[in-house]
């Protein structure tokens, strides 16, 4: 069955349901807020439930004027919210006209006392919305707390982070962040106050607009201020864990505005320690080749300085039109050691070998961004470009002790690792916004990026006392370039009456070499155009909405991925990039439907060349490699059904996922695939407006896809929070992953050799957290925008 045929299938479907019911809605709703002078007010508007005032959606609005599509309702309340006048609350009903317009809206009373305002109220802290993205509330709930996004994205709902700090929406796979619609890389991510973010949305079906780079998008959005003014917020946090030791957060972040300039800065600081545990086996078969390994490695890590810093200056030019400067980096000084120890047992012989590393690697990142932003009429029609150049510089200078107390053959040996690389990135974008109603959009845009990855490795090896000389088959010099012009449209509107669409394609040109000089050297050159189609539809019927969706994206390997450069580990152990990886392309469909607070989703992934990491036999008898790999295909289903419950004192988002992933190659064996179950609950209490207390808990079975078979894990997380002097002090204390069940355990077989492995990581602990904000209310609307951080994010 062709493609047109299974459109053409599904709209007259959603149209036959949707006229048959013949439901009588509001669309939307536009009106513009004024005072009795005729002068325009800034300020939220929220649509809320006529039955029993819960929250549907709400937006922001500026220079009076305000669109709220997409309501779908046949009456709701309006509630206008500002620091200029109290709040009002408006009854809008269906009157025969889909799209009201509500004209100027009269605020007779603006004399408003900031003293006299009392939130009591529990903001809900997740919500579905109908083309089913998840809005987490950060702002005013115990999420605000956490010490990074980092946190607060490992205890969102269907969100997992790996050993390796990337982040995966459950049934779709590796997401992307973002940062106020533009692409940010992990380490600028932990730059971010948790302070002053407003919520996180979690995108499931990006459309063309988003990078075609990861499965899914992750965006944070900061919060928006209406007065001038200076204001700031510090934090300090004090985490304590029996398994890694102590470490220490300290964040900063000041914001000022007069007149049409505005200012912004941050500044973070982590010192401490942190641990990360690995006991593994290797095995093959008895025979000639029969080998056992028993490795454990301890990573014990000390940061000494972790700092992030940020400034940003904006001037709007007029009330539509802004111009802004930022810079932003990061220096990364780690030390603390690494220690492994190996029990090799072969036909002939049963050896244990030790390696004790010193770590001493130093990172550093400036990144320089311009952007210009206009607004052409009062729906939001906009034009934007923007350019940053990023720089990122490490080195490493390990030193590595290795000597086995009962081989005698292999005599201790010193080793230096030294490493140097530096990367450049430069971007550009521009894109065109052009609404021309609250169900039409037109979008279009086009962005270049050019990186520039240049690294060395040198490994330094004394035996027997003898001074140092360079080991040429562990060293490498590795120069990548690579240039991606990319073009996208996209357009919504609407199909019928009654049902909503959204479609638009990206095209992606990649063109880069590759040089290396390990393995007596290598060079490689490629260049391949892809096109990124999306679709979607959307209907409502009566109270369910219901939608449909297609997407394509692509995941391309890690500059260290493609870079056989040698990560060490232990005598027989490495990391190890590979050339000849290809990016993972992926076919994802959903259709989804949402029911006041429940949500259903059911989606089928397509992935050619999957890529999966495994430990690959090295070139002597029993060395590994651990390195990514391609598959042949990879077919992923999943259902997944949420509940939320927001009853004032109580909040509560729950979760259950049924997914089943079948690979296929002709090259390695795989484990017999089973459906896992994923279940999350999290909760807050509000006990009587005195503090609040949060419950959080996940479980994931057992685990069977691709090569791999991962045993089951959870987690259980609980928080309390209290405010004092009118909110300005806030003090958390959390203990997480208090039975510490979140261990990476599981098994595979590449070749002959059968691998299990047990990782544990630094979750569980106790922290205790205490932020104080200063300053008057000011008017803050600095919107610097990162242009480059899809390649950033390959960087790291």
């Amino acid at each position: 069955m062709n493609t047109t045929l299974i459109r053409t299938i599904l709209v007259k479907a959603l149209l036959f349901v949707s006229v048959a019911l013949n439901a009588q809605q509001i669309k939307s709703i536009s009106g513009k807020v004024i005072n009795a002078k005729n002068e325009p007010l800034t300020g939220n508007v929220l649509v809320l439930s006529v039955a029993d005032s819960s929250f549907i959606k709400g937006v922001s609005y500026r220079d009076a004027s305000f669109e709220l599509p997409e309501i779908n309702q046949k009456a709701v309340l309006l509630k206008l919210t500002s620091l200029q006048f109290p709040d009002t609350i408006l009854r809008v009903e269906y009157n025969g006209q889909e799209h009201i317009n509500l004209g100027n809206i009269l605020i007779k009373n603006t004399r408003f006392q900031l003293s006299e305002v009392q939130v009591t109220s529990q903001v809900p802290m997740v919500r579905y919305s109908g083309n089913g993205n998840v809005d987490i509330n950060v702002a005013k709930t115990i999420l605000a707390s956490s010490s990074s996004v980092t946190e607060i994205l490992s205890r969102a709902p269907s969100v997992t982070v790996d050993e390796s700090g990337l982040f995966f929406v459950f049934g779709k796979g590796e997401a992307i962040i973002y940062l106020n619609g533009k692409r940010i890389t992990r380490q600028q991510m932990s730059a971010i106050p948790t302070s002053q973010i407003s919520r996180i949305e979690i995108v499931s079906n990006p459309s063309a607009r988003y990078d075609a780079e990861g499965k899914a998008v992750i965006n944070i959005i900061t919060k928006v201020n209406t007065q001038e003014g200076f204001i700031g917020s510090i934090s300090q946090h004090v985490t304590v864990s029996d398994f890694a030791g102590t470490n220490a957060n300290t964040f900063l972040d000041l914001s000022y505005m007069k007149g049409k300039f505005s200012l912004v800065g941050n500044y973070g600081l982590l010192v401490g320690k942190s641990r990360e545990f690995l006991y593994t086996t290797r095995s093959r078969p008895a025979g000639a080749d029969f080998m056992s390994s028993d490795l454990t490695i301890d990573w014990r890590r000390k940061f000494n300085n972790y700092s992030n810093f940020g400034l940003g200056a904006q001037y709007n030019i007029n009330e539509r039109s802004y111009v802004s400067l930022g810079y932003s980096g990061y220096v990364e000084n780690q030390g603390g050691g690494q220690f492994s120890r190996n029990v090799i047992t072969t036909n002939t012989e049963r050896s244990l070998y030790v390696s004790d590393l010193n770590v001493d690697q130093q990172r550093w990142n400036h990144t320089g961004t311009f952007n210009y932003s206009t607004t052409f009429d009062s729906l939001g029609s906009n034009l934007f470009f923007g350019g940053q150049y990023s720089y990122f510089d490490g080195n490493t200078n390990d030193f590595i002790d290795e000597k086995s107390p009962t081989d005698i053959s292999a005599a201790e040996r010193f080793l230096k690792n030294l490493t140097d690389t530096r990367i450049s990135i430069f971007t550009s974008q521009l894109d065109y916004t052009k609404i021309y109603s609250p169900r039409s959009k037109l979008e279009l845009g086009a962005k270049f990026s050019y990186v520039h990855d240049k690294s060395a490795t040198d490994f330094m090896v004394s035996e027997k006392g003898q001074l140092f000389k360079l080991d040429s088959g562990m060293s490498n010099n590795f120069l990548y370039s690579e240039r991606i012009p990319a073009v996208y449209i996209n357009y919504g509107g609407a199909l019928t009456r009654k049902i909503d669409f959204s479609t638009g394609v990206r095209g992606e040109w990649t063109d880069f070499s590759l040089n290396t000089s390990y393995g007596g050297g290598e060079v490689i050159k490629r260049n391949y155009f892809n096109v990124f189609p999306n679709l979607s539809l959307s209907t409502t019927v009566n109270a369910v909405k219901l939608r449909v969706s297609y997407v394509s994206r692509i995941l391309r390997p890690r500059y260290q991925g493609l870079n056989p450069f040698i990560i060490y580990q232990d005598r027989f152990t490495s990391i190890q990039g590979s050339p000849d990886l290809v990016p993972e392309k992926t076919h994802a469909f959903e259709i989804g439907a949402n029911y006041r607070k429940f949500d259903l989703k059911i989606g089928y992934n397509y992935t050619i060349d999957p890529i999966m990491s495994a430990a690959i036999r090295g070139d002597s008898a029993n060395s590994y490699v651990l390195k990514a790999i391609n598959l042949e295909k990879d077919h992923t289903f999943f259902i997944s059904l949420s509940r939320t419950i927001n009853i004032g004192w109580w909040n509560s988002m729950n979760t259950a996922t049924l997914s089943y992933s079948k690979s296929i190659d002709s090259r390695y064996a795989f484990v017999e695939p089973k459906p896992y179950v994923y279940l999350y609950s999290n909760n807050t209490f509000n006990v009587r407006n005195l503090f609040k207390i949060q419950l959080l808990a996940w479980y994931l079975s057992n685990k069977s896809y691709g090569i791999r078979f991962e045993e089951q894990k959870s987690t259980i997380t609980v928080g309390l929070e209290k405010e004092f002097f009118k909110n300005a002090l806030k003090l958390n204390l959390t203990a997480n992953d208090i039975f510490h069940k979140t261990n990476s355990t599981g098994f595979y077989d590449v070749g002959k050799t059968a691998v299990f492995y047990d990782r544990s990581y630094n979750t569980n602990y106790f922290k205790f957290v205490g932020t104080y904000n200063f300053g008057k209310l000011k008017k803050s609307n600095y919107k610097i925008k990162s242009t480059g951080q899809a390649e950033n994010n390959r960087a790291n």
